[in-house]
């Protein structure tokens, strides 16, 4: 846009534009905002000028737009309610609200119930855009120590001693084996053997770290492995038979129940893992609202329980919602 085009485009020209539509004339137009007629006259013909365009039909006595007059007024005010937006925002960023907040969301936790947490934030009509990131294994914890992550939700490894960051125990994630009926596991004989299954190929989440290599979990030594980017594509990958696995046994039990996939008990011991919480440590008092809210949230045991446990949508806290407390 030429710079004198944006110039003429002022709140104030669009509030002229307003006035002399819904008056009607450049004469009551000038009486609503208080100019002589010659004054508005003069400013609504160099506002024309500016835009090279005709934004008044002057063939009657009445001061009517033309169609880019009312795309020129149409759009102002859209503007205008952005401008206003725009300063509400800025008010509350300076009343202590962050401007982004980033979520590290390990791809094992519940969708459902960090959806409905984000659902629950946005009613708050707090001026913080949340952004989600969805990382694995190492990755989640990585995403919060390099600065990409606020928050970091399930991370899978004890953080090292490190006073830059605080951590609380979130749950413990129960895994089981399951395969596809008519993957050649499901008659396998129980329980199954790690020779058995160094036959079979492997669907494995592949760590989202991003510097080294990484940590691998449930694998053999030498075994075929299919490596997708998420909890969701491993669990889409065994209904289709293409190899075995540990899930979660809450994004299983569901498939297991309508036998879409068989659970099989492995003569390993069952896979339990504890999962933790993370943000970056701040002085005390120093963290944003969002953050604030966002660790209250995470302060209260059931919603810890639906990150760990909620495939769909069962009854946890009112209308089947995480009970999430007020603050």
């Amino acid at each position: 846009m030429h710079p004198s085009q944006r110039d003429a485009l002022s709140p104030e020209a669009i509030r002229l534009i307003d006035a002399i539509h819904s008056s009607g004339s450049m004469a009551a137009a000038a009486r609503l905002l208080g100019v002589v007629p010659s004054a508005l006259t003069y400013r609504a013909r160099q506002l024309e000028e500016a835009l090279d365009v005709l934004l008044f039909d002057r063939s009657s006595r009445r001061a009517r737009l033309t169609a880019a007059g009312h795309e020129l007024l149409r759009e102002g005010n859209r503007l205008l309610l952005e401008l206003d937006a725009i300063a509400n925002r800025v008010k509350r960023v300076a009343a202590g609200w962050e401007p982004l907040l980033t979520l590290a969301v390990d791809s094992a936790i519940s969708r459902t119930t960090v959806l409905e947490l984000c659902e629950a934030f946005f009613a708050l009509a707090s001026p913080t855009r949340l952004k989600l990131r969805e990382e694995a294994l190492s990755g989640t914890l990585e995403a919060l120590t390099s600065g990409q992550a606020d928050l970091a939700i399930g991370v899978a490894l004890e953080p090292a001693a490190d006073k830059s960051v605080q951590s609380r125990p979130l749950g413990s994630l129960h895994f089981v084996y399951a395969v596809a009926p008519h993957h050649p596991l499901a008659s396998a004989p129980e329980p199954v053997p790690d020779a058995l299954l160094m036959g079979h190929r492997a669907v494995a989440v592949a760590d989202s770290v991003q510097r080294g290599s990484g940590v691998t979990s449930g694998l053999l030594g030498g075994q075929d492995i299919f490596t997708v980017p998420g909890m969701q594509e491993k669990l889409a990958a065994q209904l289709r038979g293409l190899g075995g696995g540990f899930l979660p046994e809450y994004l299983a039990r569901p498939h297991i129940a309508a036998g879409r996939l068989v659970e099989k008990q492995m003569q390993r011991a069952a896979r339990v893992v504890p999962m933790r919480y993370a943000w970056r440590c701040l002085p005390a008092g120093a963290e944003g609202r969002a953050l604030q809210w966002w660790l209250a949230q995470l302060g209260n045991p059931a919603t810890r329980q639906a990150l760990l446990e909620r495939a769909h949508s069962p009854q946890i806290g009112t209308g089947g919602k995480p009970a999430v407390p007020a603050v």
